[in-house]
């Protein structure tokens, strides 16, 4: 039976009474909030689906018969139950990784796979020495850059509620608590609960880009800051349990940094400009500041040591006095017996000047790095006067985070379209025709143009005007905020050298040159998106090097270069094998071309959060990467559910951290050591991929009337009128599926349950391949090659998310004439499915995966009702020229629903 064969092994028994406790007071919540008739529908809907799964004569129409024609209202309020139930077995899943972190943690002879200590006695015992792995550490970087989602828009008040549940969840698990203490923490759980029911999940409003930057400044502000001195003391820990040495954690290099995409976007977000940015930095200013004020504060609490009974160092008593003078208003707001207690004394005076840091006034701190003196000052006099244990943990906490949050808490980047670049450099030449010249015209002509340092020659439009003022700002914020505030330039639709020079050329016609050495302080990295820029990535880097003014300016840069390499564009334009092996053949050029030239280069993994869009596990990035391509920095976006998933609690955010830098430390020490590809390999797969990219293209791009199943057969007209996102779904000028952006591609694919971008093309690429090079070198690929098997493995969890039969029930929604595309869905659904169980030798989707396995059967039951009833409600709401607003907002709750059900969107 469908239900009865969903098994928790014993680690997982916990889980399972999580679950199941949850799940009942789910029910009770509804039965309060809604009445006994929607309690009684939505166990009635939840039976008919199991009753569906389980293959009884009937199940499938009785769930259709119970799903159709229902009231607005009503079919809103059971999705919201559905969705609910969603999110605390999302939560459970999430404090039962808590709880297995911990039981690993507690017991050292066994560590964690994929944790710190696990990666650490690896390298140990395959040979590395202490010294070594420090010095590895100093070469390691973990780079997340967080961007915002037009398919995420969970308020931070619903984080908020999470954490505290999931908190709570956690107390639960403390065996000295008494029964009035657990029932207590049951109730707030529920308080919790009805208030979040009670509470509307999306705002009514579209957001706004200081929207989408308040969600990200939870993560950061909320989650990373807390978690980061933890991280590295448990870094340490690892350290002295791998090699019995003593390691401290003010002896480690800094290994994390944050970066931020929001704010500085334009890459068609008319929205995003110079002022948004300006207004970005200064609003993680007052963040970041804030938080060290409170800090401080909490230190002055601690640190109550009276000056009769302990020495301070002339230092400290130096800057005391000095800043007493400065700040008298510290003075006067102190008790006058804290005269007598130095290091109080003191931090109140640093309080003072972040309150005017923060109010912009007078005696302020000019830079983090003042802030920093101040406070390594303080550290200074503790450890050299008996104040080893006295309070200098916790100053030395706050050291480690002023130095990875600075005063700018994230690095932010900028992206712009390379198009707009075009059409501003041929406006300020005056040369009309500019921006339609074949690249190596412009970059003849963009090269001239800084060889003779030209200013532009004629008035700039609206949009050029705009475009300056971004430069302008960027200087103004890098003098401002410190030159970590400001990343790269990212140049989206990159096909050329002329598209980075072009970046150069605007950053001096906007005076954006450091005097000292006559260069443009601002790292430009090309983002490579299409399959063809993809291919082209080595000899674009290899000509941009051969630049004399370039190569003057990635000196002058520390002789370091970013490339980016988009997986959404290539997957929506190419399906997901040609996607995905073009991306692992651009790493190895770039990487070539930059050994070549002497230069660091730095691969920057623009992911997504479906599969079909970039996997969200790290190691698969990691360990299909091309050998000899990544270097220490692993750099990787950051949006949508993935944030969620991996940073919403701080126990998951410290494990994703940790995941991380394991893997990353593994790939950089060589451990085990790789060696490039049998080469029949590489030429087995260049069959895969041209035949699977040309199965997808025939039927995305070349089908006639298959975009018009697409827009029929998904829910993108509502998606597309979303509250959710500052960014349009569309891009402007364009047709057919090239109209529409990779994101709302995806999600729509992945609510009808279709998720083309995971999976369609693979089996016919496999065939067309194992035609051509026989069967068993596929075997001895997956054998042999991680980049195949890692491969395999995202290709198998989006067929296991992707159901034909629901997806055949929104094929229903399209006219009849082009319903024919379903079947070579199907067809080729079946076909990549069959390959896959062979090469595994499995009998079904994911059993080398029992727990995710497990996590999909838990699930259906609950998501197969909000399907059927979001078909209804489609077929419904185009009936009324999707004019019907109640109707909309069932629609609306359940897309969030589904996403939530199948914990994944775009």
């Amino acid at each position: 039976m469908y239900r009865q064969n969903i098994q928790f092994p014993a680690k997982d028994a916990p889980l399972r009474e999580d679950v199941h406790a949850l799940g009942a007071l789910i029910g009770e919540i509804l039965l309060e909030q809604c009445g006994r008739e929607r309690f009684d529908l939505v166990e009635g809907d939840r039976v008919a689906a199991i009753r569906r799964r389980e293959g009884v004569d009937g199940g499938a129409t009785e769930l259709l018969d119970r799903t159709r024609g229902r009231d607005p209202k009503e079919a809103r309020d059971l999705v919201r139950a559905f969705s609910t139930w969603f999110q605390v077995v999302n939560l459970a899943e999430k404090v039962h990784r808590i709880r297995r972190r911990r039981e690993y943690l507690n017991n050292s002879a066994q560590p964690q796979p994929g944790g710190l200590d696990d990666a650490l006695t690896r390298l140990q015992k395959e040979g590395c020495t202490l010294g070594e792995v420090l010095g590895l550490l100093g070469r390691l970087c973990i780079y997340p850059v967080f961007t915002a989602h037009p398919t995420e828009s969970t308020r931070r008040t619903i984080l908020r509620k999470h954490q505290r549940i999931a908190g709570l969840l956690l107390d639960r698990l403390d065996p000295s608590i008494t029964p009035a203490e657990r029932r207590a923490t049951w109730e707030q759980i529920r308080t919790e609960l009805i208030s979040g029911w009670q509470t509307e999940e999306h705002p009514r409003e579209r957001l706004t880009v200081a929207d989408e930057r308040e969600h990200v400044l939870f993560f950061l502000s909320e989650i990373l800051y807390r978690i980061l001195p933890g991280f590295y003391e448990e870094l340490a820990v690892a350290l002295e349990r791998a090699f019995g040495a003593s390691v401290t954690p003010r002896q480690l290099p800094r290994v994390l940094r944050f970066g931020s995409w929001v704010g500085g976007d334009m890459d068609g977000a008319p929205d995003v400009h110079a002022k948004t940015i300006r207004e970005t930095l200064q609003r993680q200013q007052a963040v970041i500041v804030n938080a060290y004020y409170l800090d401080v504060q909490r230190l002055g609490e601690r640190l109550s040591q009276s000056a009769s009974r302990i020495n301070v160092s002339k230092a400290l008593q130096s800057r005391i006095d000095a800043y007493a003078a400065l700040l008298p208003a510290a003075q006067r707001d102190s008790p006058a017996r804290h005269d007598r207690m130095p290091y109080r004394q003191f931090c109140a005076q640093l309080a003072a000047r972040l309150r005017n840091t923060y109010d912009g006034r007078p005696n302020h701190y000019e830079s983090a790095e003042q802030f920093l003196s101040d406070v390594q000052v303080m550290a200074e006099s503790l450890a050299a006067n008996k104040g080893a244990r006295a309070g200098l943990f916790d100053v030395e906490r706050l050291l480690r985070r002023i130095g990875t949050f600075g005063f700018h808490l994230a690095t932010l980047d900028v992206r712009q379209h390379a198009d707009i670049h075009r059409i501003v450099v041929g406006q300020g030449l005056g040369e009309a025709d500019f921006a339609s010249r074949p690249s190596a015209e412009r970059l003849e002509r963009v090269r001239l143009a800084l060889e003779r340092d030209e200013g532009p020659s004629h008035a700039l439009d609206a949009v050029g005007r705009r475009t300056l003022a971004v430069f302008e700002q960027l200087m103004h914020c890098r003098h401002r905020h410190g030159r970590e505030a400001i990343g790269d330039y990212v140049v989206s639709g990159a096909t050329g050298p002329d598209d980075v020079l072009a970046v150069l050329l605007l950053a001096r016609w906007a005076e954006m040159v450091d005097k000292r050495i006559g260069e443009v302080p601002l790292d430009v990295a090309p983002l490579f998106e299409s399959v063809d820029t993809l291919d082209a990535s080595g000899a674009t880097l290899k000509a941009l090097f051969a630049e004399p003014i370039y190569r003057r300016h990635v000196q002058a840069r520390g002789d370091r270069q970013v490339a980016m390499i988009g997986y959404a564009d290539s997957n929506k334009e190419s399906g997901f094998a040609a996607s995905r092996w073009a991306l692992n053949r651009a790493q190895a050029a770039l990487a070539a071309v930059a050994a070549e030239s002497g230069i660091t280069l730095t691969v920057f993994h623009g992911r997504g959060s479906a599969t079909g869009r970039g996997t969200n596990r790290v190691e698969t990035i990691l360990r299909s990467a091309p050998p000899g391509s990544f270097h220490g920095t692993l750099r990787i976006t950051e949006q949508g559910e993935v944030i969620n998933q991996n940073y919403a609690l701080r126990p998951i955010a410290m494990r994703s951290l940790e995941q991380a830098l394991g893997g990353a430390s593994q790939v950089l020490a060589g451990r085990p050591a790789r060696s490039p590809p049998d080469p029949a390999f590489a030429l087995a797969f260049d069959a895969v991929a041209a035949a699977s990219r040309a199965t997808y293209r025939a039927l995305v791009y070349d089908a006639p009337g298959f975009y018009e199943y697409f827009r029929d057969a998904t829910p993108i007209d509502v998606i597309e009128r979303m509250q959710i996102g500052s960014r349009p779904a569309t891009r402007p000028g364009r047709a057919g599926p090239e109209s529409l952006r990779a994101v709302p591609w995806g999600f729509a694919l992945s609510q009808s349950r279709h998720l083309l971008p995971g999976w369609f093309g693979v089996g016919s690429g496999l065939d067309a391949a194992a035609e051509r090079h026989g069967a068993p070198v596929l075997e001895r690929m997956l054998a042999q090659w991680p980049f195949f098997g890692l491969l395999l493995d995202e290709v198998e969890f989006g067929l296991a998310v992707a159901d034909m039969d629901i997806a055949s029930w929104y094929a229903e929604l399209a006219a009849p004439a082009h319903r024919r595309h379903f079947a070579t869905v199907r067809t080729e659904y079946e076909r990549t499915r069959d390959w896959v169980l062979r090469l595994r030798g499995e009998r079904r989707l994911l059993d080398g995966e029992p727990s995710i396995q497990r996590a999909m059967k838990l699930r259906n039951p609950y998501v197969d009702p909000m399907h059927l009833m979001q078909i209804d409600l489609l077929r419904r709401w185009r009936a009324t020229e999707r004019q019907d607003f109640d109707l909309l907002d069932a629609l609306i709750a359940s897309i969030a629903g589904i996403a939530q059900g199948l914990q994944a969107t775009g």
